[in-house]
C-alpha cells in the first residue's frame, strides 16, 4: 500500500540481522528521491546523486522487495542513530521480526 498510495505515513519497526529499525515507510521512488536530493546538497558525494534520481529509479516491481524507510532510526541501547533519522532501505527476505508502529526510549 505504501508503493502504491505514495504514502509514508506507516510506521513500522523490524529487526534485520540483529538490528531494530524503527521509522516511516516510504515509497521507493520517494526514497529515492530523497536519497538523490541530500547526495545533490553534498560537496563530496553530489557525482552519486544520479544513481538515485531520475530514470534510475525504475518502475517499482508489482510486490516490493524491499522495505524503505525515511526518518528512520537504528536503536542501540537507549540510543536512535541517528538522532534526527535516517533512511534505510532492507530486504524484506532479511527482516526477522517486525510490528506496527515506532520505538522511542524516554528518561523517565
Amino acid at each position: 500500500m505504501v508503493e502504491s498510495e505514495q504514502s509514508n505515513q506507516m510506521s513500522l519497526t523490524v529487526v534485520v540481522n540483529g538490528a531494530v529499525i524503527t521509522g516511516r515507510l516510504a515509497p521507493e521512488a520517494v526514497w529515492r528521491e530523497r536519497v538523490a536530493e541530500v547526495l545533490r546538497d553534498s560537496d563530496r558525494l553530489s557525482a552519486f546523486s544520479g544513481v538515485f534520481g531520475g530514470a534510475a529509479a525504475g518502475t517499482p516491481p508489482k510486490r516490493p522487495s524491499h522495505l524503505h524507510f525515511h526518518v528512520a532510526r537504528i536503536l542501540q541501547g537507549t540510543l536512535g542513530i541517528p538522532e534526527t533519522g535516517g533512511m534505510y532501505r532492507v530486504a524484506i527476505e532479511d527482516v526477522s521480526a517486525w510490528t506496527v508502529g515506532d520505538f522511542s526510549y524516554t528518561d523517565s
